[in-house]
């Protein structure tokens, strides 16, 4: 009891001299010995609440600074976050309202001034944000079939997309060919091998899926993403034991 006591008051003088984040993780190394704990329980609680209120009024100041360089898309976003910690608070919800409206007029401005295959292609992002994946594939699709360079940076995006929208819709063979036009330009695309390996995988192409599996993981972990790796590496070794299985004949 008294060397949870210790915890307790340690967290005490942290909180004191303003290191939350220090008296926090002393309190969880209290909790460890003792989870039940009602004081340092307690503790953490409003040490927590404190925190998040100091989050918020470090995201409040970073908008106001965004909103003043009219960096309007990024002060939205940090809006978001700002609400996702305090929904409703009023600073917040005044700044987004000042920003959003202006945002929306720079970026239809922006949009019109791009090329027909450009514009097509935004409104497959739009449609796609909005889960509306059948009117995407229309929308990429058209930027596709306008674009006369389908190696383009624009093509290719519009490609990935494509496949992302028919990978929702469970058209493998779908995701399939575009994935397959974007890396027969760029043949290290992480995003297309992962997500062809999962389609090959759903139409149990299990060779094929393995295959683009191993073209991941031979690519630096730093350039494929923790996630991805992680992902890969867990479908190898399930990839792996069926194709041993359908070579045995089980």
């Amino acid at each position: 009891k008294n060397f949870i006591k210790g915890y307790f008051r340690l967290a005490v003088a942290l909180r004191s001299a303003g290191k939350f984040k220090e008296a926090v993780d002393n309190i969880k190394m209290g909790l460890a010995v003792d989870p039940g704990n009602a004081d340092l329980k307690k503790q953490a609680s409003e040490m927590e609440e404190i925190m998040r209120k100091d989050r918020v009024l470090v995201l409040i100041g970073k908008a106001k600074e965004q909103m003043q360089t009219n960096d309007l898309k990024e002060c939205l976003a940090t809006c978001d976050r700002a609400l996702a910690l305090d929904a409703g608070n009023k600073e917040i919800v005044k700044i987004k309202s000042t920003v959003e409206p202006k945002f929306q007029a720079t970026e239809k401005r922006r949009v019109l001034s791009l090329p027909k295959p450009a514009r097509d292609k935004e409104a497959g992002d739009k449609c796609y944000r909005a889960a509306n994946f059948e009117g995407a594939i229309e929308a990429y699709t058209r930027c596709i079939d306008a674009t006369q360079d389908k190696s383009s940076e624009l093509c290719l995006k519009a490609y990935s997309n494509r496949s992302a929208c028919y990978k929702q819709l469970s058209n493998f063979d779908g995701t399939i060919a575009d994935c397959t036009a974007v890396l027969d330009a760029d043949p290290n695309n992480v995003k297309s091998l992962v997500r062809r390996a999962q389609a090959f995988e759903a139409v149990e192409r299990y060779k094929s899926a393995l295959q683009d599996v191993k073209a991941v993981l031979a690519i630096p972990q730093a350039t494929v993403g923790q996630a991805n790796w992680s992902l890969c590496n867990m479908m190898k070794e399930r990839l792996n034991r069926v194709v041993q299985q359908l070579k045995a004949g089980l």
